[in-house]
């Protein structure tokens, strides 16, 4: 199991002509994702059967394929079954391409787009509440979502991903891509993992991903990267406490910001003395939440707290048979291994 993206993802590409959605529908093809179709209106009728380097445009077993491109996304969910659209349209007419998705039945819309002005979001999120409540948005301003060995939605880098069972939800798409890549060097793997990006209006939060992480059966564990600005953090370490049975590691970027700077992404503004990485530390802390004071200590820190709490294996899912004993040893090994570098 994972959640929001499975086998049966089906994703339309809205932007698929332009640079971005061209070179990031061909990476999603190559890896595996089911791209059945893309949007560019006035180019309806042409198809994308080559990667933007010239190279045909293949699947993740090498077979050649041609992906469909028509004038709406309503199209594409009628004749090509599509359920998840993939956006990489131009911030003025992003919002629009978000709600023209949402209007065709999509029930995932995952916006890549970084840019788009703060009111249109607020209006695109109370037109999601009103009109179409079963649709999930990811983003915008995102790296997208992935499950690792089924389907990657978005612009990371597949290959650093192993399927596993460690769930990740974070801000900041590189801080993402750093314990995703700790992970998977210590022997675990990842389940899902989900960048909601970190403009100040967006969709999926924080609380969102956790509950769906402690009703994923395969999800065992789970990492959560915040950053200052905002009180999602704080929000979120209540409802861990409430909710969440599963371990979780927290990390906050910006603990060298300095003091009343605006920082990083849209959502990192501290206002009269909240949002601080202090703040957020002490309520995860104060919540049983872990955290890790440095970026280079997430997946260490993940272990431990692993080593400590319980003796099942948190490697790649089973496949067939029995799961191997020496799993608990290698995972000590590594946790040595980890320890001994030097900082």
């Amino acid at each position: 199991m994972a959640i929001f993206v499975d086998k049966t993802t089906r994703v339309v590409t809205q932007g698929i002509t332009g640079k971005h959605g061209a070179f990031h529908t061909a990476r999603c093809t190559e890896y595996g994702t089911k791209v059945v179709a893309g949007v560019t209106p006035g180019k309806g009728g042409s198809s994308m059967k080559t990667t933007p380097e010239g190279d045909p445009l293949k699947d993740d077993k090498g077979k050649a394929v041609s992906i469909p491109i028509y004038d709406t996304v309503r199209e594409t969910v009628k004749k090509e079954d599509a359920n998840t659209a993939m956006i990489f349209v131009p911030p003025p007419f992003a919002a629009d391409a978000i709600l023209e998705a949402a209007g065709a039945g999509c029930r995932l819309v995952i916006c890549i787009t970084e840019g788009i002005p703060a009111m249109d979001m607020v209006r695109v999120k109370a037109a999601l509440k009103r009109d179409y409540p079963n649709t999930r948005l990811v983003g915008p301003n995102c790296p997208g979502v992935i499950t690792p060995g089924v389907a990657k939605i978005g612009i990371m880098p597949g290959h650093i991903h192993r399927p596993g069972h460690v769930g990740i939800v974070s801000r900041s798409g590189t801080l993402t891509y750093e314990a995703v890549h700790q992970v998977t060097q210590r022997g675990l793997g990842q389940s899902t993992c989900v960048g909601i990006g970190g403009d100040p209006v967006n969709g999926t939060n924080f609380i969102d991903c956790l509950a769906a992480f402690e009703a994923d059966k395969d999800t065992h564990a789970i990492i959560m990267i915040g950053e200052i600005g905002g009180s999602a953090e704080e929000e979120a370490a209540a409802f861990i406490k409430r909710n969440v049975s599963k371990p979780v590691v927290a990390f906050i970027g910006g603990q060298t910001a300095p003091k009343g700077k605006r920082m990083g992404h849209a959502g990192a503004i501290i206002s009269g003395g909240k949002g601080t990485a202090k703040e957020k530390i002490d309520c995860l802390r104060s919540n049983g939440v872990t955290v890790a004071m440095s970026p280079a200590d997430m997946g260490t820190t993940l272990l431990n707290v692993l080593l400590k709490k319980t003796s099942k294996s948190f490697g790649a899912p089973k496949q067939s048979g029995k799961a191997k004993p020496a799993a608990k040893k290698t995972a000590k090994k590594s946790a040595a291994k980890g320890k001994g570098k030097k900082k």
